[in-house]
């Protein structure tokens, strides 16, 4: 099968405390990076909190960015073309996960050894940023991958892995927005509208 699809990374600022711990040894903007499979962002996967309330209890998750966690986000959208076959394996990959997320929990030790630069390797544990990776990984979408271990990439780190093109910056809450102001202003002009 031949033709091309549109991958995308977001990359945010939720404000919570560990984002906010990370960002004070990252100096980074961004500190949480998820991967979609659709620009109006109704596809997005992640490792990370699994209650809004308790940051200790994470794993695999579906994020929904209208949700409160993601309101007042600031983030960062990039896209990626790929091919179908990479789509593929990259949405088999994440399938696969996702009917064994019981099984998998977040690294949180892991991130001591982003800090330390020492690889630490849980099994069916990830963090966010080595998550996205490993799915970009899978699918051997990127080839500058291999020079780093994947439970050192940060989420800043996503970008120079392959040849991602900015889509937006800033609130994410108006980048949704957005794309429903453009979908009522495409249906309008369409006539689908009823008036």
């Amino acid at each position: 099968m031949t033709g091309e699809k549109k991958i995308y990374l977001l990359l945010t600022d939720t404000r919570t405390l560990l984002n906010r711990l990370i960002k004070s040894y990252t100096k980074k903007p961004y500190n949480h990076a998820s991967i979609a499979f659709d620009a109006e962002l109704n596809e997005v996967y992640s490792f990370g909190r699994k209650t809004v309330n308790n940051p200790f209890v994470g794993g695999f998750v579906r994020e929904e960015v209208d949700s409160h966690l993601f309101s007042q986000a600031d983030c960062a959208i990039y896209s990626l073309t790929i091919t179908i076959a990479e789509y593929q394996k990259m949405v088999q990959y994440i399938e696969q996960i996702a009917s064994q997320k019981n099984n998998y929990r977040y690294n949180f030790i892991g991130l001591f050894g982003v800090i330390l630069n020492k690889p630490i390797k849980r099994k069916n544990a990830l963090f966010c940023s080595q998550f996205v990776a490993s799915v970009l990984n899978v699918s051997k979408t990127v080839n500058k991958i291999e020079e780093k271990d994947l439970s050192l990439v940060k989420p800043s780190d996503l970008t120079n892995l392959a040849n991602f093109q900015l889509v937006f910056e800033g609130k994410l809450e108006d980048y949704t927005n957005r794309d429903i102001m453009q979908e009522s202003l495409s249906a309008y002009t369409s006539g689908t509208v009823a008036s």
